[in-house]
């Protein structure tokens, strides 16, 4: 008697094949036949009428420390989503010492949008090594989930206040790779880094990766090629990118013999070419004998502010202190009408803010006063000239007395047929790979957690781009093949029962609204999927129809136990 059956539904096995009706039994957690009469099971999940697929693997997520306060890492497993990687941008939180917990808490609330009460009051921050954080998890989250050993965390143990200073010298550079085999003897999947020169720290300047000179990043990078299933990931930037630039990165993948994912792609027809540049540095690093792949987001999903978080909003010119603030102290200052004008005619003034500080463009998203929810759907502009104020007073009005929570539109973004057509060359070309989620960052601003859910309700359902088993391999044998995971990414015999089980007709996201449920009352954008019937990690059931089972299954993903070295090809 199997333990489980999954009955009725349509196989997509994530490969590319075509589907084909059959069952599918698992056992002690993992696949032990696919088929017709499988025989009896202790329970049966019904899945006529709907796909059964590979759970989706969520490459690109910012998750190293949700864990600490959620377990289940919502929303991703509502979207079906059952494999998560972290660490990514150089921004782990391990290898760590008190002084670089001092540094990295600030940094990550600044460059990444995460709460700053939530990383206090949150996370113990008591670890040093990489096998001490990774041992937290083991046993405790509902998802598979692999960390990547970051660049800024190790150098800021190695070099101090240097890190943000200079670069290292080679006695510095020696230690920093022997922290790096530390972590991925440990369980690492590998070294990320950044050189982008939007990653930035508290203070406004540099985070510690990009004081560091190519021979350093490539340094770091051949550590990966003394262990096996070990991967790079690094972000490059918006291009054209300059030559030493690409010099590194492909210095980077050669060195290492190891696949390097670079990011970020935000598929559109007028940023086409730009892309199609980037990704002929793939070509010109296999000639060489390295892989880059480029990380491709399925879709550009509306941005989104509020002053409560302060993301973006803090790089206005003379804002940044007042948008760092304590909630209590911003909202006084936003209520006092001498601060309000200092703060309006500092954005008035700003040069290079021009979308952003277009206050009378931004559309009011979500309130939470009962005199506010009039404004819901509305544009400033309008609500400015009805009350007779400014743009900015306006806004600002509403934002005070919804005690700093308004959520409200960077801009109203239309997208084009030919924008769809140019993401769907992205998503199948063999140089990038889907993702690009960020899940667990920009916690006020992105709600790219429903990448897949999104790629399978507008990209396939739609928008008529793709097929279901072309989104299935996307999110599942292809991420899993890029960074070497055993048994994961197909449906076969033998392989981790990972299973997402969904409807076709229906699958997508709820709407997304701001949840304010994180450690000190931050909020975050948040929506359930839709369409998602069950979702299974190892065999045990993590979701049902929408709602969390208490089954915490996943694993923690180390290298060489869980991932082979991945091919170059």
């Amino acid at each position: 008697m199997h333990d489980l059956v999954v009955r009725g539904g349509a196989v997509i096995d994530g490969t590319g094949a075509p589907r084909r009706q059959a069952d599918v039994a698992i056992d002690a957690g993992r696949i032990t036949a696919i088929g017709r009469d499988l025989g009896p099971a202790r329970r049966t999940l019904d899945a006529a009428g709907m796909v059964v697929a590979p759970g989706f693997i969520d490459v690109h997520t910012h998750l190293d420390v949700q864990g600490f306060w959620d377990t289940a890492l919502t929303p991703s497993p509502l979207h079906g989503v059952t494999t998560v990687i972290a660490g990514n941008c150089g921004f782990s939180v391990a290898p760590l010492n008190p002084a670089a917990a001092a540094y990295l808490l600030p940094m990550l609330a600044r460059v990444e949008g995460m709460p700053a009460e939530s990383l206090e009051t949150g996370v113990p921050w008591d670890w040093t090594t990489t096998e001490e954080y990774l041992d937290r998890f083991d046993g405790v989250l509902a998802l598979n989930s692999g960390f990547m050993v970051g660049h800024s965390a190790i150098r800021r143990v190695v070099m101090g206040e240097a890190a943000t200073e200079r670069a290292a010298t080679p006695d510095e550079l020696e230690r920093m790779c022997e922290l790096l085999r530390d972590g991925i003897r440990a369980g690492g999947l590998g070294f990320s880094s950044s050189w982008s020169v939007v990653h930035n720290d508290a203070g406004g300047g540099p985070v510690p990766s990009r004081y560091a000179a190519a021979e350093e990043l490539v340094a770091l990078a051949a550590v990966c090629g003394e262990f096996p299933g070990t991967s790079l990931e690094f972000v490059a930037g918006q291009g054209p990118w300059a030559e030493h630039l690409q010099q590194v990165m492909v210095d980077m993948t050669v060195a290492a013999k190891r696949p390097l994912n670079w990011n970020v792609i935000a598929g559109s027809a007028s940023g086409l070419s730009v892309v199609r540049e980037q990704l002929a540095l793939s070509d010109v690093a296999r000639a060489r004998g390295g892989k880059m792949v480029g990380l491709v987001v399925p879709y550009v999903s509306e941005a989104r502010l509020c002053f409560r978080g302060g993301f973006l909003l803090d790089s206005i010119p003379g804002w940044g202190e007042a948008m760092t603030a304590p909630p209590a102290e911003k909202l006084a200052l936003l209520a006092d009408p001498e601060s309000r004008a200092r703060l309006g005619k500092l954005a008035a003034d700003s040069t290079g803010r021009g979308g952003l500080v277009n206050w009378g463009e931004k559309r009011v998203l979500q309130t939470f006063a009962p005199e506010t929810k009039q404004y819901e759907g509305r544009k400033i502009d309008e609500i400015a000239k009805t009350e007779g104020k400014t743009p900015f007073d306006a806004l600002i009005d509403i934002v005070v007395a919804d005690e700093l929570r308004t959520s409200f539109s960077y801009g109203d973004a239309q997208d084009t047929r030919a924008d769809w057509e140019a993401r769907r060359e992205l998503w199948l070309d063999p140089r990038t790979i889907v993702g690009g989620a960020d899940t667990g960052a920009h916690l006020d601003m992105l709600s790219t957690f429903s990448f897949a859910t999104d790629l399978l309700s507008l990209g396939v359902r739609e928008h008529n781009l793709i097929t279901t088993e072309e989104a299935v391999r996307l999110l599942t044998s292809e991420p899993a093949a890029l960074y070497g995971m055993v048994d994961r990414g197909t449906l076969r015999e033998g392989a981790a029962a990972d299973i997402v089980v969904f409807d076709e007709a229906t699958v997508g996201h709820d709407a997304v609204r701001l949840k304010f449920d994180l450690p000190g009352g931050a909020g975050r954008l948040y929506s359930e999927g839709v369409g998602i019937a069950y979702v299974l990690v190892n065999g045990e059931l993590i979701a049902e129809h929408g709602e969390l089972t208490q089954a915490r299954s996943g694993v923690v993903l180390r290298a060489g136990r869980d991932t082979i070295t991945p091919d170059m090809r």
